[in-house]
């Protein structure tokens, strides 16, 4: 059966006590009320009381529409009721409507109907409904007036600008106020916050320190705040020693922003002591901690953390699968992908970056293409940031056409667009499309960053264009007035490596104005490795070494060096110290996807189950390759031991492992994509090529740098890589 509601009997004529007492019901009354408001309101006209006394009283009740609606029946504007009425509708969910109601004003009493009392509520409108151009009109009224002078006119005004993202003209506002008190500093603080102008944060907080003016604790969650999107920890933990020291009351919030400072800055030893002591854990201090340890490489620390959890929000799961994909963990990271979807959570813009990010760093392209179909199917492909990610998905996949195809349907690209489609062309050994998009963008007037000149460069080096990098590097200052960093000397001594002008790379080394890093004598360490060059290449190692003593590459690159002129007892030595130190060279390691699964295979791998038959297919492989002249290449192996033992070592590199399975399911015209972790060796690089010359197949191979395609027995690099 359906309820009726009886409305409250009027009496006849109305009263004001009577008026009173039918509003009182219907405040709290069923949503019939509204009827009942309009019998009221006729009753109202009908007894000649003043419509105002009905508006005061809607005011008091949660009728601000049908309040709003009689204000603007009202013959004459009252003007402390309209402030009243402002301040009512400038806290509701509609603060719009309070500037409705202020032209409303306008328009019939002109500049009679408003006071100072008018201008802090109505601000405070602008600033929630982003309504900057009403927030201009109304401080040239308040100015018009002289109440631009007022403190709560001017607080109003600072909060109003800084809501509508025109913090410089908040911070004008600000400066020629006379009186500030702890309000007025909290949302010119809080507008450098939102803005993200964190070290203005810090300097403001300064200056209102030598105000002599004490913060609240909502100013010090804010700066805390400041302090962790920064990364300035010695400032935060400044900031907590005051919060001590002053006693302030470590509440909710507090505990919250140190925490997540904390983690934020990766001082996860203090934000883990938080963590223990805060009763109430939310999801922001858990997803914090989840950030924190995955930041700082403990993915682990951070899943138990993450499985813990009863209630999982988007951002939990997003921080979560972000940690898995910055820490190069991408097939962890996809499956628990997989797994919020089980969990109905529909991904925004953040996780499918974090995503896509994954299936870039896994290589495998069947994800790719899955991945591509599930953002164009959610919605998600019309975002720049999205496509653009596509564009470098794609191309760490192996699968550049697709990469270019994403570039070509954009509606707008902009410098990371190009950025990344030249990138794509640079890991790709495509050095002619590189140059081609880097003119053709500077023809779109696309101005080209930092980033460009590091791809440009990339691709020069890799293709031996000398002179065509030295142009580059040189248009970089000449005419595009960016400062090179260590990322583009990196790339000129990793060129005139390259092409053998060992001389060049040390002269610009010694030469160049920043100090010289630990890639930069990297880069140059590895030239002298594939030149032979050993005095050099010693000279350099040994400068790695004093920047970063423990790094592996370089003590192992001189252990080569003395391997080399069979100073074993050098080597031996060498040796002792990095176990000692607890280093160890990176260990080789290559996927291949099959059947939709990813395996993978390090050195002399016996761990997979079909090890006997991949091992047998190596075998009758070599056999194949020796019948065109195959020899296995022992040079790279760098140990005293007998030249068969050699050769066993250099046949069971992981990406021949790969290889060999890859072949036991495939026929011949397929293709074989291969990802390793490491550089191809010289032996693995002749293998391969000649294995698809033999099997007629295509191998697509990723290494650390760069893509090799091999096809009929020629690879794209030509053999310079």
């Amino acid at each position: 059966m359906s309820t009726v509601t009886t409305l409250p009997t009027i009496p006849v004529p109305l009263t004001s006590i009577a008026l009173h007492a039918a509003l009182s019901s219907t405040s709290t009354s069923t949503p019939t009320s509204l009827p009942h408001l309009k019998q009221i309101h006729a009753q109202v006209l009908r007894s000649n009381l003043p419509p105002s006394l009905l508006l005061e009283l809607l005011l008091s009740s949660s009728s601000l529409d049908y309040a709003l609606s009689v204000f603007t029946h009202l013959p004459k504007c009252h003007t402390p009721l309209s402030n009243k009425l402002f301040r009512s509708l400038s806290r509701s969910a509609k603060p719009e409507t309070a500037l409705l109601a202020y032209e409303k004003i306008r328009l019939k009493e002109g500049l009679l109907g408003i006071d100072r009392f008018s201008f802090p509520p109505l601000l405070k409108a602008a600033s929630r409904a982003s309504g900057l151009n009403e927030g201009k009109e109304i401080h040239g009224v308040a100015t018009k007036l002289g109440f631009d002078k007022d403190p709560f006119v001017q607080t109003g005004l600072v909060g109003m600008y800084a809501s509508c993202d025109r913090i410089s003209e908040a911070r004008l506002v600000f400066d020629k106020m006379s009186y500030r008190d702890v309000v007025a500093w909290s949302i010119m603080i809080d507008g450098y916050h939102q803005s993200g102008l964190y070290d203005d944060v810090l300097q403001l907080f300064e200056e209102m320190r030598s105000s002599n003016l004490k913060p609240d604790e909502m100013v010090l969650t804010t700066i805390i705040s400041a302090c962790g999107r920064a990364r300035n920890l010695s400032y935060g933990e400044a900031i907590h020693d005051f919060i001590i020291e002053n006693n302030f009351v470590l509440d909710t919030y507090l505990q919250s922003a140190l925490l997540t400072m904390y983690a934020s800055c990766g001082c996860m030893e203090m934000a883990q002591k938080l963590f223990t002591k805060i009763s109430s854990r939310n999801l922001v201090v858990l997803t914090a901690m989840i950030s924190g340890y995955s930041r700082v490489g403990r993915v682990e620390d951070a899943r138990l953390i993450f499985d813990q959890m009863e209630e999982k929000d988007l951002v939990c799961w997003s921080a979560m699968i972000s940690g898995y994909a910055e820490s190069d963990k991408p097939q962890e990271a996809l499956n628990l992908f997989s797994e919020m979807q089980v969990f109905g959570i529909k991904p925004d813009q953040v996780t499918i970056l974090s995503v896509i990010s994954a299936c870039a760093r896994l290589g495998v392209l069947d994800r790719a293409k899955w991945i591509h179909m599930y953002v164009d199917k959610n919605g998600l492909g019309g975002a720049l940031p999205v496509n653009n990610a596509l564009i470098d998905m794609y191309a760490k996949c192996g699968n550049l056409g697709a990469a270019r195809g994403v570039f070509e349907k954009m509606q707008s690209r902009n410098v990371i667009s190009w950025t990344s489609m030249i990138n794509a062309f640079a890991i790709h050994g495509d050095a002619s499309n590189a140059l081609k998009f880097f003119y053709q963008m500077k023809d779109e007037n696309i101005k080209p960053n930092g980033v460009t000149f590091v791809g440009v460069l990339y691709a020069c080096s890799h293709a031996g264009l000398v002179e065509e990098g030295r142009r580059t590097f040189a248009s970089m200052t000449n005419e595009h007035n960016i400062t090179p960093k260590h990322e583009h000397y990196g790339c000129m001594v990793d060129l005139f490596g390259r092409a053998n002008l060992l001389r060049d790379a040390l002269e610009l080394v010694e030469t160049m104005p920043l100090a010289p890093n630990v890639v930069i004598w990297g880069s140059l360490m590895a030239a002298c490795q594939i030149h032979g060059e050993n005095e050099l290449g010693e000279f350099a190692a040994k400068q790695v070494l004093e920047l970063e003593p423990d790094h592996d590459g370089a003590l192992v690159q001189l252990s080569n060096i003395y391997a080399k002129d069979r100073r074993w007892q050098d080597v031996g030595e060498l040796r002792n110290l990095m176990k000692q130190r607890g280093i160890s060279k990176e260990r080789g390691c290559s996927r291949i996807e099959l059947n939709n699964q990813v395996y993978e295979f390090v050195m002399a791998d016996k761990k997979h189950k079909q090890a006997d038959k991949i091992y047998e297919k190596l075998d009758e492989v070599v056999k194949e390759l020796k019948l065109v002249g195959y020899t296995p290449n022992t040079r790279s192996v760098l140990v005293d031991v007998e030249e068969e033992g050699k050769k066993e070592v250099v046949l069971w590199h992981s990406e021949k492992l790969a290889l060999c399975y890859g072949l036991m399911g495939e026929g011949k015209g397929s293709c074989i994509r291969i990802v390793k972790n490491l550089r191809v060796c010289e032996d693995c690089h002749t293998f391969i090529k000649l294995v698809s010359k033999v099997y007629g197949m295509e191998i697509i191979v990723r290494d650390r740098t760069r893509f090799h395609h091999y096809k009929a027995g020629v690879c794209s690099c030509n053999d310079y890589w």
